[in-house]
């Protein structure tokens, strides 16, 4: 069992919003921080247009597929962060819970993928501020 922090990011599909956040996190927080994302009910693929908008920043998440939500990926998880998939997700006493309200990407193009993506990673950085600061030297 590792004794780093261990986020999932849950949303519908896995195929947006939570890959984002997830990318970000591991980009931003390098291995300070366990990252697990899944969805309720996930998509074939990771949208396209998601896909690009990483890119246009070096992350390349092409290669990422989306995931079941499980139960015990849940158990596994010290922070639970939700976007938008409701009461789809278990609910487990000691575990933290952030629910954040964010436009869903589906069926949406490159131009308004862009906004999401900068406000995930706007999110992400005050997450691991919080919660995986950086070590004091």
């Amino acid at each position: 069992m590792s004794d780093k922090l261990s986020v999932l990011f849950v949303c519908v599909h896995n195929a947006g919003r939570s890959q984002m956040a997830a990318a970000w996190l591991t980009h931003l927080a390098g291995d300070r921080v366990e990252v697990r994302s899944a969805g309720s009910a996930p998509a074939d693929a990771v949208n396209p247009a998601v896909v690009e908008a990483m890119r246009e920043t070096g992350i390349d998440i092409a290669a990422e597929t989306p995931k079941v939500l499980t139960v015990d990926t849940v158990q596994a998880s010290d922070v639970v962060i939700t976007m938008g998939c409701g009461d789809a997700c278990p609910v487990f006493p000691g575990k933290r819970y952030l629910d954040w309200t964010l436009t869903d990407p589906a069926g949406q193009g490159i131009d308004a993928v862009r906004p999401i993506r900068d406000e995930i990673r706007t999110r992400i950085e005050d997450l691991i501020t919080e919660i995986a600061p950086e070590p004091a030297n």
